[in-house]
């Protein structure tokens, strides 16, 4: 199991301004961890995951797949060869579909990347969820009841807010994992994420990993906010 990281958001257009960025990090002694999302994914495909991997960084795959069972099986199939550390789905594909994405990621030997599930994006706030999903519940009670269908359907842990991270503990037990987005710094922009919070109160409330993106990525000095981010969170 991993051990509990700052994971940085790698929302570049393209491999040139991705690897430009990884390079500021070339003397750093820790290796980043990074996510790769649907941008640089699609952009650049698999050959953008195999040379960050040569280049011996971890990477947590960010598609969040939500599709029929049997479709979402053979997609996690596939990406189980590129040797990630971390891929999700949506938590709201169901039971069903979360077990064939663990079956599908599943390989051969038995080894099988970290596989979370997202519960609602940090973009979606309550009256959102309601008004435009019609999701009568309470956001809170949805993120803890989609969070014990992914923990029921065997997977690792989930994405959530890290404000919902210590409900999530609660309801699926200490070693269920909480990767939360939604991490900005004390004097840093919220952005266009609505519920977030700083890297030491994630640590506080059950976040077991952080994601951070613009914070590090658009920092004056990358590497001066990444080690700032770290030292927050893991008080390294």
């Amino acid at each position: 199991m991993l051990k509990s990281d700052v994971i940085i958001a790698c929302d570049f257009k393209s491999a040139e301004d991705t690897f430009r960025f990884l390079d500021l990090f070339k003397d750093e002694e820790r290796k980043p961890f990074l996510k790769i999302g649907m941008e640089l994914y699609y952009a650049e495909g698999p050959s953008i995951v195999r040379e960050i991997k040569r280049r011996g960084h971890k990477i947590f795959l960010d598609l969040k797949l939500h599709d029929i069972p049997n479709t979402v099986k053979k997609a996690m199939a596939v990406l189980s060869r590129l040797d990630v550390d971390m891929t999700n789905v949506h938590a709201s594909g169901t039971i069903d579909m979360m077990k064939a994405a663990k079956e599908g990621l599943t390989r051969e030997d038995g080894s099988c990347p970290l596989l979370i599930a997202v519960t609602q994006l940090t973009s979606t706030s309550e009256e959102r969820m309601q008004q435009e999903l019609l999701i009568g519940a309470s956001i809170n009670d949805t993120i803890v009841k989609y969070a014990e269908n992914t923990r029921a359907a065997g997977l690792d842990g989930v994405v959530c807010s890290p404000l919902e991270a210590g409900m999530v503990k609660e309801a699926c037990g200490k070693e269920f994992l909480t990767i939360t987005p939604g991490v900005r710094f004390a004097d840093g922009e919220v952005g266009d994420q609505v519920r977030v919070t700083t890297p030491a109160r994630a640590r506080e409330i059950g976040s077991d990993f952080i994601v951070v993106g613009r914070p590090i990525t658009a920092a004056a000095d990358p590497v001066a906010a990444y080690r700032r981010c770290v030292k927050e969170f893991l008080g390294e």
